[in-house]
């Protein structure tokens, strides 16, 4: 399934870009999705630790662990605090 990443705020700056689209095996969770960004290393794997606080949403609603993802889903990542 193709799903579209977003990543906001200071994990945009780190990772160096704004968003992507990701290709993963059919039937995938969130916490699939974050595994596979993190064994990317570097940034990825520092960024999305565990241990980091990194707030998700799915399609705009606020989503945590093996929330199942499906086909075209929008996937953003971002700090627990952005500022305006």
């Amino acid at each position: 399934m193709l799903l579209k990443i977003v990543y906001l705020a200071r994990l945009r700056d780190a990772l160096g870009r704004p968003g992507e689209s990701l290709q993963v095996a059919d039937g995938g969770s969130l916490d699939a999705v974050r595994a596979v960004l993190r064994e990317r290393g570097g940034a990825w794997a520092s960024e999305l630790a565990e241990s980091r606080a990194v707030r998700v949403a799915v399609n705009h609603e606020m989503a945590t662990g093996n929330v199942p993802l499906r086909d075209g889903d929008e996937v953003a990542f971002f700090p627990p605090v952005t500022g305006g």
